[in-house]
């Protein structure tokens, strides 16, 4: 029987079915930060547990990091709480730890590819909604709840329903400035941030194959802004590329039987999908987000919608705009380049193409925040921090930064954000703040101009 890339993974770790078809599977990788862990860690305390695999487990301290300095004593009460917890925790136990400061810490999940923590075939998760981005090496990623995250500490199993099976589809060749991100927001425009619940998004076609590995990132961690619950794409010579002589990949004659294996993870030829969606990807342009959902999505020559539900009306409201407006040329106030999402090598070298030579707008507060120690290392040796620094970015240290506000990087009330990050929502980069989805390329334009502006005039 032909099966999809998800089923086969799926069948591989499959322990046991139950008459009501949760299944209890193996979990290969566990990754940790200092937001969902706490409780998962008392609870192993309170039931004289040990964590049963530790190799299995990484753990990076990212969420409520600064990024202006290396001092604790700069966070809020709560931020530093659960940071110096996590240095307990993770002594306590033993853990393969980041710390801020490490020059390895960072986002988890800009981390732990750098380090092969994740390898094609395998199952991952972690205590945030984003850890589908490792989807893009061709494994099953998930987030998972606090009570979960101990149950896999003490057993390396979780217990899960299996999800249907969807497939998106997009041929043919992006045009210049377009990128993952703005596939995986043009998607979300057309399917809503519900169309993917209850689903495996595979994304396929030869607009997915040319893609880098780090825009094969990009495009999975915005599969859980669809509904999904994992996103995935098959591993093909680029990913072996990019996995081979990582820290913890498979070594010598392992690396050539692993390969030879990863080479089986594809969809058989009459695989069935539940849903199947397809796209040119001359269709996609630059996207920009309106309102306070992902799906609220434009291209960057569009109007704003005229809206006629009060959802829509109210999220007009929050950020200021009205309908039948350009969403070019709209002012912003701050710039945010970084997060899970975007905060990658390439992500850095792309809007570096457009800043070269330029200046932030005088009115625009912009920072650049690398990824991780090792993309904030790479990007410092070809030069990338001096241009962004010489164009009037802040250029910051490794962090989840603005795009959560869960630390001292936040928007005011009613300012405007230009963000390469996630998530648009009422107040998820500060107070009253208003957000606009872009990808880095777009936010670099905007810090020019002061505005929403079309990067492809800068290429």
């Amino acid at each position: 029987m032909a099966k999809t890339l998800y089923d086969k993974i799926w069948e591989n770790h499959e322990i046991k079915r139950e008459e009501d078809g949760t299944s209890l599977i193996y979990i290969d990788r566990h990754l940790v930060h200092e937001v969902t862990s706490p409780q998962a860690f008392e609870g192993l305390r309170l039931a004289k547990r040990e964590i049963r695999q530790l190799s299995k487990v990484l753990s990076v301290a990212d969420h409520n990091t600064p990024t202006h300095t290396l001092s604790l004593d700069d966070c809020n009460d709560s931020s530093k709480i659960q940071l110096e917890t996590l240095n307990k925790n993770a002594k306590e136990f033993n853990l393969r730890y980041y710390p801020l400061g490490d020059k390895n810490n960072g986002v988890c999940h800009v981390v732990a590819p750098e380090k092969g923590f994740v390898l094609p075939g395998a199952t991952l998760v972690c205590g945030d909604s984003h850890t589908a981005t490792h989807g893009a090496f061709g494994a099953i990623a998930f987030g998972i709840g606090t009570s979960e995250v101990e149950h896999v500490f003490a057993t390396q199993t979780l217990r899960q329903k299996p999800v249907k099976n969807m497939r998106i589809t997009i041929d043919g060749t992006l045009e210049k400035a377009v990128t993952a991100k703005d596939i995986a927001l043009f998607v979300i425009s057309q399917i809503g941030t519900a169309g993917g619940t209850g689903y495996a998004i595979e994304f396929a076609g030869s607009g997915i194959e040319s893609l880098s590995m780090e825009q094969r990132m990009t495009l999975c961690n915005m599969g859980i802004e669809g509904g999904a619950r994992v996103a995935i794409v098959a591993p093909d010579q680029t990913t072996f590329d990019y996995l081979k002589d990582k820290p913890l990949s498979p070594k010598g004659e392992n690396w050539e039987k692993a390969v030879a294996f990863w080479k089986s993870l594809h969809t058989d030829t009459g695989a069935k999908f539940d849903k199947e969606y397809t796209w040119k990807a001359s269709e996609i342009l630059p996207q920009v987000t309106w309102g306070t959902s992902p799906e609220d999505c434009i291209n960057v020559t569009q109007s704003i919608p005229k809206v006629d539900n009060p959802t829509k009306e109210r999220a007009l409201k929050y950020v200021g705009l009205n309908g039948g407006d350009k969403i070019a040329g709209t002012p912003i106030n701050w710039v945010f380049i970084g997060s899970c999402t975007n905060g990658r090598i390439e992500d850095f070298r792309s809007a570096s193409q457009i800043l070269k030579g330029k200046k932030v707008a005088p009115n625009v507060r912009a920072i650049a925040v690398p990824g991780s120690g090792l993309v904030k290392e790479q990007a410092e040796k070809e030069g990338l921090d001096v241009i962004f620094k010489n164009a009037g970015f802040e250029w910051r240290l490794p962090g989840c930064s603005m795009c959560l506000a869960m630390n001292p990087d936040f928007a005011n009330p009613e300012e405007r954000v230009a963000s390469t990050s996630n998530r648009n929502f009422e107040g998820r980069q500060g107070y009253l703040s208003r957000t606009h989805l872009m990808n880095p390329a777009m936010a670099a334009a905007a810090a020019i101009e002061g505005k929403i502006a079309d990067a492809r005039q800068y290429l």
